[in-house]
């Protein structure tokens, strides 16, 4: 069994600035919005508001100023330009790239995408699953999920690749924006059906990436369960000391 523990409020606040930060929603040379504008926007107390923008000042994403208040410094020049997983799968073409459509219907939710989706256990949810392949060889089987009420007005249900990113389709069809993403990754045995889609021998474990991507409150708007053969993974992060 997996054990997922969530990151405290403040790293989760300060994450969703620095994407904000690193999409230009918040521009270098441009000051933050005040204390007060951050408790009201995000529904966070003044200590975590505080403590998000000192982690932030400290990794040097923002600096204080005195008599202006925080400035914008942007990426910091010693931080990694990393693709993360969550943005590559919300940016995937389904229409573009190695891969195919397996299927798309609805489905019942499965536990962990039920507590990220805020959805009842057994309900029904629309699934799209695409296998992802490199030379002719099962590498990604990406399970993503969205709630019923997210569907209408959307091409989501349709079994043809969707010429664009799921993202993208959503954004336009129902005037949302996606804000910031959560990743939680685990290993387990994947069932019969999903080592088979990887090409896997019985007992090889995956890799899970859960992704959950949301808007500014925090409403889920797409989950995404990732899985990676484990035995074809190495995982490397180098990171300063403080």
């Amino acid at each position: 069994m997996a054990y997922e523990v969530e990151a405290p409020k403040y790293v989760r606040l300060a994450q969703t600035i620095q994407g904000r930060i690193e999409d230009g929603t918040y521009a270098p040379g441009t000051r933050v919005p005040s204390e007060n504008q951050l408790v009201q926007a995000f529904g966070m107390s003044r200590p975590t508001v505080v403590r998000a923008l000192e982690l932030l000042k400290r990794d040097g994403w923002l600096e204080s100023r005195q008599g202006y208040g925080t400035i914008v410094r942007g990426r910091p020049a010693g931080v990694e330009q990393r693709d993360r997983r969550g943005r590559k799968v919300l940016a995937r073409d389904e229409s573009q790239g190695s891969g195919a459509l397996v299927k798309v219907g609805y489905v019942p939710v499965p536990a962990r995408v039920a507590s990220a989706l805020g959805v009842p256990k057994r309900a029904k949810v629309l699934m799209r699953r695409l296998l992802v392949e490199d030379d002719g060889e099962p590498v990604e089987l990406i399970s993503s999920y969205f709630p019923a009420g997210l569907v209408e007005g959307t091409e989501l249900e349709s079994a043809v690749p969707l010429s664009g990113s799921t993202r993208a389709h959503l954004e336009a069809r129902k005037k949302i924006r996606f804000d910031h993403v959560t990743e939680r990754v685990s290993v387990r045995i994947p069932d019969s059906g999903d080592a088979e889609l990887l090409g896997l021998p019985d007992g090889v474990p995956v890799l899970s990436v859960l992704i959950i991507a949301c808007d500014a409150s925090g409403q889920a708007l797409q989950v995404s369960d990732v899985l990676l053969p484990a035995d074809r993974q190495e995982l490397e992060d180098t990171y300063r000391l403080s």
